[in-house]
């Protein structure tokens, strides 16, 4: 429930916040509660994953990209996450959660998400994604030109390339899997 509250934030400010470029970082500013714990009494690693969700939103929204997408029915679909923890995240800390989008290829769209306290990084959410409309996935170029910006994605770091074809093998794989159980 409260990612739901978090989510309808956003939707409700969004039109007041500074407008963002496609490119640059947005920042959300967090305090970890007592929901966002696990058993350890730390922040859960599942919700590191739905904080950035909150990112991609809001970085959307004030960019125009999600806006103009959601108007035209379209809807983001997160292919692949990765996170990277260094250090966690104590109840009641305040965090910032930086999101930026790295890139895009012929069918992903990149975004990084920091979470970062006290000026160090605590954890690192890679996720790739997608818009799909009625007629099937929409190419990143054509969702990332909704911005009503002239864009050229960015050369993707040899890792964030590195880890999207790994995710290619594993889907490969897996696809291969289901087919010899059919």
């Amino acid at each position: 429930m409260m990612m739901f509250w978090r989510s309808l934030a956003i939707w409700l400010s969004f039109r007041w916040r500074a407008r963002l470029h496609a490119l640059d970082s947005g920042c959300l500013r967090y305090r970890v509660l007592p929901g966002d714990l696990d058993s350890n009494l730390h922040m859960n690693n599942g919700r590191y994953l739905s904080v950035a969700d909150l990112g991609r939103l809001d970085h959307g929204l004030r960019s125009g990209v999600w806006y103009q997408a959601l108007r035209r029915g379209w809807r983001p679909l997160a292919g692949d996450a990765d996170a990277r923890f260094s250090r966690s995240l104590q109840p009641f800390e305040r965090y910032e959660l930086q999101t930026r989008t790295l890139g895009w290829d012929q069918k992903w769209i990149y975004c990084e998400h920091r979470f970062v306290l006290d000026k160090r990084v605590c954890a690192l959410v890679l996720v790739r994604y997608l818009f799909v409309s009625r007629e099937g996935p929409v190419p990143p170029s054509r969702a990332m030109a909704l911005s009503g910006e002239e864009l050229q994605t960015p050369t993707l770091p040899d890792y964030l390339i590195r880890w999207s074809e790994n995710q290619d093998r594993i889907s490969q794989r897996l696809k291969a899997e289901a087919q010899s159980r059919a």
